[in-house]
């Protein structure tokens, strides 16, 4: 093929493509592009495991069930039937693929897009091994089967490095041998191997980052002649315009901290306003992996080329910039059903956040659950809080530190592609403009994963302004018992009743607009 004339979505006629991780957020917005902006493309075998008694072919039609396919249910319908499922399993032997369906795919598929992984942060180091690098090692055995391969694409994390404050498109030394790591799984018993993980893991906050970049290093050491090659996505969130601008169906990164917060439930987090939020939207991603694809089949590079697929060096944006652009729009497009009006602060102190969650969180939680257990309902607040303060707790080493990612060969791949691929398949992140994607991202968080539809909007704005009077009024009663205790010798009873009635003229005001 002519590596100058052959366009992308050219480089995939006829071609079959073998995906691991389908059924994740990455995944499924793969699936879809491949089937809509490359029509020629033969089939797209995806790997499934039967799972809460589900087969392979239940959960594929689970999968293509998503709302995610709409756009491609209304304009290409036939094309879903491209999509095969095959059963296996990460944990097995070649991904658990029989031998049949291995002789299947060895005609056709000449792409493979590994993008099976846990992202569970605190996973035990056994299961993150076995699920983050052996089962790599068992992916490249998997494509020494398949005689057509042209390009091999994995996906690690912008932070498998993140002991490192300045990253290149490298892959580092290992931390240790993988060999070593794999081998000390399978002997070692699982308390004895967490309780020295954070010896395993030193600089790095977590298993996850640990074993991503051990995976990278067994790609160098096992791949042999596969042409592979490696892109590394940072925090990973919305869809900047494909399938739908805020396109979204999960809590992870931004999405979880969008819909706490604009539900009045988160309040108070440890995050530096001033650094850098290396955020990436979802089909940024997608088309990165396919568009790397398509370069490493046809300029088929010496070594292995690394992708930093992140945003910091190209279109910066921080932390209070993401406050500034969601908090007004959260305001804007409420949530039909409120904790609490939204209302929340960056903490840079432990202590100081500590205090916040105790009278911010904890303290509401428990009276509603009390309330709950009065009128004999099942209390759930604390519990919700355990959740929230759990996930947090595992972001705060992303959102109190800054790294500096180099991106040249992201820069290479955009300049490589025609003008017609550079609209068709966008990885250019310097042209995205973050107040609009921001908006989107909350819309996003609303209608698809709050299933919340557009229409209760304006119902939803007048409980917001409801909300906000009982936050104002409850302020106030508070402000006259701390009065009453402390300060009753230094303010007038006449002072509190006109600060009580503009409050009240200011409620009637809002609920009339």
């Amino acid at each position: 093929m002519n590596f100058e004339t052959t366009s992308i979505h050219g480089f995939y006629e006829g071609r079959s493509v073998f995906i691991t991780g389908a059924t994740g957020f990455i995944g499924k917005v793969m699936v879809e592009k491949l089937l809509r902006s490359c029509p020629g493309i033969k089939n797209i075998f995806i790997l499934m495991r039967e799972k809460k008694g589900k087969d392979a072919r239940q959960r594929l039609e689970e999968l293509l069930s998503c709302r995610v396919f709409d756009r491609l249910r209304k304009e290409k319908p036939e094309s879903l039937n491209k999509v095969v499922s095959i059963t296996g399993d990460l944990s097995l032997p070649y991904l658990g693929v029989s031998a049949n369906d291995i002789e299947i795919m060895s005609k056709s598929v000449s792409v493979v897009f590994h993008s099976a992984a846990t992202v569970r942060f605190d996973e035990p180091m056994k299961q993150a091994v076995d699920m983050n690098v052996i089962a790599t090692r068992r992916m490249l055995e998997l494509c020494h089967k398949l005689p057509n391969i042209a390009a091999v694409i994995h996906v690690s994390t912008a932070y498998a490095n993140c002991d490192r404050k300045e990253i290149d498109e490298i892959v580092y030394p290992p931390p240790m041998p993988p060999k070593q790591v794999i081998d000390a799984t399978e002997w070692m018993e699982p308390a004895l191997l967490d309780s020295i993980t954070p010896k395993l893991i030193g600089n790095r906050p977590n298993t996850y980052t640990f074993t991503k970049a051990l995976a990278e290093n067994l790609l160098v050491d096992e791949c042999g002649s596969l042409p592979v090659a490696i892109v590394r996505p940072s925090i990973v969130s919305a869809a900047w315009k494909e399938p739908y601008p805020g396109w979204i169906d999960n809590l992870n990164g931004p999405s979880g901290m969008i819909i706490a917060g604009g539900k009045g439930v988160l309040r108070t987090m440890i995050i530096y306003g001033e650094a850098v939020a290396d955020i990436v939207p979802v089909d940024v991603v997608v088309n990165t992996l396919i568009s790397v694809a398509w370069y490493t089949a046809m300029h088929r590079p010496n070594s292995i080329l690394v992708y930093n697929c992140t945003s910091s060096g190209l279109n910066r944006l921080t932390w209070d910039d993401i406050m500034l652009s969601t908090y007004p729009q959260l305001l804007k497009y409420p949530s039909a059903e409120l904790f609490r009006y939204p209302y929340g602060s960056f903490r840079r102190s432990q202590f100081v956040n500590s205090i916040c969650i105790a009278f911010q969180h904890y303290l509401p939680a428990l009276f509603v659950d009390f309330m709950a257990y009065i009128f004999f309902q099942k209390p759930g607040m604390m519990r919700v809080y355990q959740k929230v303060h759990k996930a947090t707790s595992c972001l705060e080493f992303f959102t109190t530190r800054d790294w500096k990612f180099s991106c040249n060969n992201m820069v290479m791949l955009n300049d490589a592609m025609s003008q017609e691929d550079k609209e068709n398949f966008f990885v250019d992140i310097r042209t995205l403009d973050w107040p609009y994607f921001w908006e989107n991202h909350v819309l996003g968080c609303r209608k698809f994963i709050l299933k919340e539809d557009p229409s209760t909007i304006p119902s939803a704005r007048k409980n917001l302004r409801r909300r906000y009077f009982i936050s104002q009024l409850t302020h106030l009663v508070v402000a006259l018992g701390v009065w009453k205790v402390f300060f009753s010798g230094f303010l007038s009873l006449g002072n509190i009743w006109c600060a009580l009635t503009a409050l009240i003229l200011k409620f009637q005001s809002l609920m009339q607009e």
